[in-house]
């Protein structure tokens, strides 16, 4: 699993042009399955998230995480991520999981930020979406599952 983490003061996803998730300060993910990927994949992951001290103290320190600085989590899938450039111009998707292996496995993932007491919101699974953040900072970072 590799998910890009970023930051943010505000953020929303659409849909046709409707707004179908949106949050405040948080985080937005855009999440991506690769083959193999599996529930302790997305606990794993969840839990390194939620964990991450990128949220900064009065001293403008990165000392708080989204737990403690109380902040929402917009979750979108993006098979994208595992896309291959290193040959031709287009890139090549084989490392991306099927959608019936990739959505349960994104599904686990919402659903441990919500076990943590984390507001989550979504776009929708294998849509085209448009997603409009305010990156803060900015911050962005990537996390993998495979690096544990």
């Amino acid at each position: 699993m590799r998910v890009v983490v970023q930051r943010s003061k505000e953020a929303r996803v659409l849909v046709n042009g409707e707004t179908v998730g949106e949050i405040g300060h948080g985080l937005v993910l855009l999440v991506g399955v690769t083959h193999g990927d599996q529930a302790e994949d997305a606990v794993y992951v969840a839990d390194k998230i939620a964990n991450l001290r990128i949220f900064e103290d009065d001293d403008e320190k990165m000392n708080f995480s989204l737990l403690d600085a109380g902040g929402s989590i917009l979750s979108i899938s993006q098979f994208t991520l595992y896309g291959d450039v290193r040959k031709g111009r287009r890139p090549n998707f084989m490392e991306a999981a099927r959608p019936e292996q990739a959505n349960p496995v994104y599904e686990m993932l919402n659903e441990e930020f919500r076990k943590k007491g984390i507001n989550v919101q979504t776009g929708i699974f294998g849509a085209m979406m448009q997603v409009q953040l305010s990156n803060d900072g900015p911050v962005t970072l990537i996390v993998e599952s495979k690096m544990k």
